[in-house]
């Protein structure tokens, strides 16, 4: 079954000193304020397309991972993945770095590594993100 989510976004001004804000529709989680500047500089309480793209793949990946696990007949404690999406202007967005720790009992090492990696491709954000370098590093926790 087919599933939409749905954003929008009210923008004032011109690029470089407008602003505007990103409403979380389907949810109703929120209006985060955006601008030029929370995409180059420093983000001063506001966010950029780049950030939510960040929340979209770490959350995407954590569950892509965890479903790979399930498919295996494992279940993490606890699985923590952050990801840095890079702007550069005048390129767009250039790569996405996962970086990932879980605490899977009774996971080796190897399966580990692999199904981190298959989680890494078959996640669909990562899907969606195929123009751009995607890496991860990905530890076992004990």
């Amino acid at each position: 079954m087919a599933a939409t989510r749905t954003a929008h976004t009210v923008w004032n001004g011109n690029l470089m000193e407008g602003a505007g804000n990103t409403t979380l529709d389907s949810s109703g989680l929120g209006t985060f304020d955006v601008t030029w500047k929370a995409r180059t500089e420093q983000a001063g309480g506001k966010t950029s397309p780049e950030e939510l793209i960040a929340a979209a793949h770490s959350a995407c990946f954590s569950m892509a991972f965890s479903h790979a696990l399930a498919g295996e007949g494992f279940t993490a404690e606890e699985v923590n993945t952050k990801a840095d999406v890079t702007f550069v202007p005048g390129t767009g967005i250039t790569g996405s770095h996962l970086t990932m720790t879980a605490k899977v009992p009774g996971l080796s090492e190897e399966d580990f590594r692999r199904i981190s990696e298959d989680a890494k491709t078959g996640c669909p954000v990562s899907g969606a993100l195929a123009s751009i370098e995607i890496t991860l590093d990905a530890t076992l926790a004990a």
